[in-house]
């Protein structure tokens, strides 16, 4: 396996421009069975999830072809419900399966979802919902079985989960009536999802908003679609910018979907500024305290960004506060920031970091975004740094070593 060997102190300078976004692409591939003719997507994003994703496609019986950022899948072979365990298990968004074969067949049977060990993270809220809309759905041995068409109903989420309310869509899409759900998660890929499935055919009402209303159709064809950029990649570049100084131009941003980020890092030192469809990043350190920050659901601070923050934090001079209110496992980076240097105190959801002079250290990434926060916090700290695992930086971003050399970072791959 390789690692990325970090030499930090060096400042960054240049430009980078965001791809498409991973929680975007995934849902919408999954998405992509429900038509009956070919899905043609760009700005798809290069990471072993998509690959993950594309491979499950070709189980089920679609033709799929990729090329750089085109992808085409052409569902009108497919003709099996049933997900091995594969690379099914291998990621959290296999889920989106559930609801995009229920819409096709009225059945579906699948592993638990695998992915980044960032605590509880059942699918309870889904299964719940798929009965309300009268689809049968038992869990046992670690396999997800579901049978029923589903039909329009008001379906009210408990939590504003993302994955259960793109889940509900997939299914509502070619059900019988008209589905309104309540409480829906507002994620900017949530309208991405609605965005694609109208573009083939489906009649979808408010997306990006907490009621979202379904009218079920016949069939669905196939469309062109662009994926949107990666608001989380964005953040990650932010974050890297204010760890290790310089100015960066940051191309392909959509400003509402990163202002939570760009907030936060300026109240840190950060000079931010927005032009069109790109961000203007200068940091000139020491770095300021953020104060108390919460992750939360969009458009709060995103918590695929709080292990990018810490990292910041951990880089500056000042104490400041993380309040983690969404994954109970997301200060898993907590003890290699610790061998860099950093004092952080955690109790419970709530973690109180002092940075200082972080030095170089052996690191060990343990899920997608701890692995990035880590390499941001490599970039800011004296001397030379090793990252193990970086087979999960992979899963969502695309040469994010080549990225950030390409404006002065001094990372090498290593094994």
């Amino acid at each position: 396996m390789e690692d990325y060997i970090v030499s930090g102190g060096y400042p960054l300078c240049g430009r980078l421009s965001v791809y498409g976004a991973k929680n975007a692409v995934l849902p919408v591939l999954a998405g992509s069975i429900l038509g009956s003719d070919a899905v043609f997507l760009k700005n798809c994003p290069r990471l072993s999830d998509v690959s993950y994703t594309l491979e499950i496609l070709r189980r089920l019986g679609c033709r799929v072809a990729a090329e750089g950022g085109e992808v085409m899948i052409n569902p009108a072979s497919a003709s099996s419900w049933r997900l091995d365990a594969g690379p099914a298990g291998e990621m959290r968004s296999s889920v989106n399966f559930l609801g995009a074969l229920v819409g096709r067949y009225g059945r579906a049977e699948l592993p638990m979802p695998g992915g980044c060990r960032l605590g509880s993270r059942p699918i309870d809220l889904h299964v719940r919902a798929f009965r309300e809309m009268g689809v049968n759905v038992e869990v046992s041995g670690g396999v997800i079985r579901a049978e029923g068409r589903p039909r329009g109903t008001d379906v009210r989420l408990d939590f504003p989960s993302v994955g259960a309310t793109e889940n509900v869509i997939l299914a509502a899409v070619m059900s019988k009536g008209i589905t309104t759900l309540s409480n829906a998660a507002r994620e900017p890929e949530i309208a991405d999802l609605c965005g694609f499935l109208t573009a083939m055919g489906a009649k979808i009402r408010g997306a990006g908003t907490g009621t979202i209303r379904v009218e079920g159709v016949p069939s669905l064809g196939g469309c062109e679609y662009e994926i949107m950029p990666d608001r989380i990649v964005a953040g990650t570049y932010m974050c890297a910018a204010a760890a290790a100084g310089g100015e960066i131009e940051i191309e392909n941003v959509i400003r509402p979907h990163v202002e939570a980020v760009a907030d936060v890092l300026v109240r840190c030192g950060a000079d931010i500024a927005f032009a069109d469809d790109r961000a203007l990043v200068r940091v000139r350190h020491p770095l300021r305290s953020a104060g108390v920050v919460r992750t939360e659901v969009y458009p709060g601070f995103p918590t695929d960004c709080q292990s990018q923050l810490m990292a910041v934090m951990a880089c500056g001079r000042e104490k400041g506060v993380i309040v983690e209110n969404i994954f109970e496992n997301r200060f898993r980076i907590v003890p290699e920031l610790r061998r860099m240097g950093a004092e952080i105190r955690v109790n419970g959801p709530k973690a109180e970091v002092r940075g200082g002079a972080l030095r170089g250290a052996e690191l060990f990434a343990g899920d997608l975004r701890g692995g990035a926060a880590l390499v941001i916090a490599a970039l800011g700290a004296r001397g030379e740094s090793r990252i193990h695992g970086v087979d999960y930086i992979a899963r969502g971003y695309q040469d994010l070593a080549g990225e950030l050399s390409s404006v002065g970072a001094r990372i090498s791959v290593g094994k």
